[in-house]
């Protein structure tokens, strides 16, 4: 499996932890940034790995800043990308299992390493079923997607 992972400057460090410990594991892995760019913002490097989803570059995607939360917006208005804050081991399961998320985000500020590393293995060693509960979750992806559609497709953005 090949994974995407970028952080701002304030996931840098968990970002670098994380691919050491995804390389050991035998995952290919692609980073997107940053390194020490205090200039690159969030919302840029949650699309770059969004974008390498969406194009099939990458199978899956790890996000990374202070709290997850940041990322974890941005990616989910990326059409076509379903994201969840994952920051203990049922969440990362569940994302994938009942949510069919592609991508997960973590926050540096609330997240330990060690725990960090679970959560990205929980999330990257499983794959979504359409059989057993994933057959119940499918019917709530699908609608997910339905409401996506046509929220892209007939809605003028708000802002406030």
């Amino acid at each position: 499996m090949k994974v995407g992972i970028g952080a701002d400057i304030n996931g840098v460090h968990l970002k670098d932890i994380l691919i050491e410990h995804l390389t050991s594991e035998g995952y290919e892995v692609v980073d997107y940034g940053v390194r020490d760019d205090l200039e690159t913002i969030y919302p840029n490097v949650a699309l770059r790995v969004c974008d390498a989803i969406n194009e099939g570059e990458v199978d899956r995607g790890i996000l990374i800043c202070g709290t997850g939360l940041g990322m974890c917006i941005t990616a989910n208005k990326v059409n076509g990308i379903r994201a969840a804050v994952a920051e203990d081991v049922y969440s990362a399961e569940r994302a994938i299992l009942s949510n069919r998320a592609q991508v997960i985000t973590m926050g540096a500020r609330v997240i330990g390493s060690e725990v960090a590393k679970e959560c990205a293995d929980a999330f990257l060693s499983h794959e979504f079923s359409m059989v057993g509960h994933g057959k119940a979750s499918n019917a709530k992806v699908e609608r997910i997607m339905e409401i996506e559609r046509e929220q892209h497709s007939s809605q003028p953005m708000h802002i406030g």
